[in-house]
């Protein structure tokens, strides 16, 4: 197997073990340590693909036929969602939602898990100090 056939199947082992954590977490805020360690994880894996394939690889990767277009769709559509639902907990919990939502416009994921770290985190900080 080649080592890109080997980090598909390592990123679809580890998404088993998440969702099981999502759905047995019974805490209404989730690990702001565990979301800082995917986002510089993935921070980290994005820019080695970026030193290696160059930016423009993502555009020809969602351009290049019908399942990139497919994949771009739903990387937008995820994000999106995310988005529409933590961009008011953001607010409440202090956070200025624009230059974040500016952040995973421009990142994707990247932004998305470092957001969720500083809201998880103010979250945490306001329930303690309550």
């Amino acid at each position: 197997m080649d080592m890109e056939t080997w980090l598909f199947v390592i990123g679809a082992a580890a998404a088993g073990p998440v969702l099981v954590r999502i759905l047995t977490a019974r805490s209404a805020i989730g690990s702001p340590e565990l979301a800082a360690v995917l986002f510089a994880a993935f921070a980290a894996f994005s820019a080695f693909t970026i030193a290696q394939e160059g930016v423009m690889a993502v555009v020809v990767n969602h351009t290049m036929n019908f399942w990139g277009t497919q994949v771009w769709y739903d990387l937008l559509i995820a994000v999106s969602l995310a988005l529409f639902f933590i961009v008011p907990r953001s607010r409440s919990a202090g956070m200025n939602p624009l230059p974040w939502v500016l952040f995973v416009a421009a990142t994707a994921s990247i932004g998305l898990l470092a957001m969720v770290a500083r809201l998880w985190w103010l979250e945490r900080r306001a329930q303690a100090a309550a």
